[in-house]
């Protein structure tokens, strides 16, 4: 039984090494131009197959990357959106959007490479489905959160929202970028904390789903 314990151990170990060395490779170098030998190698692995063994392609290294941080994610939202719980305020639902996040890369410490990996992956049009898939299964509470933002801008035509939805998730995304490459390579950031960050993102949101919307004549 012992044995089994150490040897499940050991797989658990290699296992959270080839993500994270995998993680750090796609963040520094896009996913497209690391191979499964770099990773191996990156992680420390004598055996260049160990990705296969252990996740199978390279797709399945990017589903369980972004699983893992998903889940970490959703639990700090849901609890959020209980707090929140049918608030009308767009700016409580703006928190719940930018939070999460910003709150999870503040877990990580420094260095961490989340911010930069998940924006190779979202910016790609054959990575972008399988991130989706991912996001919504592993995080039932996205669908919540889009209604209760849909419900305190009821004016706004589908297309619109649709797009400010859009918007919205480049913004977490790209700030979150600029933040984490600042903090790695030690140049000054805009905001002192990823708090302070949260703030500001959230200001703008919010700005940004008020906005009025121009209409052709």
């Amino acid at each position: 039984m012992a044995s089994g314990t150490r040897r499940d151990e050991r797989v658990r170990a290699t296992r959270e090494a080839l993500l994270a060395a995998a993680e750090r490779l796609f963040a520094e170098h896009g996913v497209h131009a690391v191979g499964n030998r770099q990773i191996s190698e990156a992680a420390g692995q004598g055996n260049n197959t160990a990705v296969v063994y252990h996740f199978g392609t390279k797709v399945d290294v990017v589903r369980a990357l972004i699983r893992s941080h998903a889940e970490r994610i959703e639990a700090i939202r849901v609890g959020m959106l209980a707090d929140i719980g049918d608030s009308t305020e767009l700016r409580d639902w703006v928190d719940c959007s930018v939070r999460p996040v910003t709150a999870h890369l503040a877990e990580l410490g420094c260095p961490s490479w989340y911010a930069r990996f998940i924006a190779q992956v979202t910016a790609d049009p054959a990575l972008y489905p399988i991130a989706e898939e991912e996001f919504y299964g592993v995080s039932p509470s996205l669908r919540a959160l889009e209604d209760g933002l849909n419900r305190c801008v009821p004016e706004l035509p589908d297309e619109v929202r649709a797009e400010r939805a859009d918007m919205t998730r480049h913004l977490i995304v790209q700030m979150s970028v600029e933040r984490e490459r600042a903090l790695v390579g030690g140049t000054r950031t805009a905001r002192s904390t990823w708090h302070d960050t949260a703030r500001g993102l959230v200001d703008a949101i919010v700005a940004l789903w008020q906005s009025p919307v121009t209409r052709e004549p």
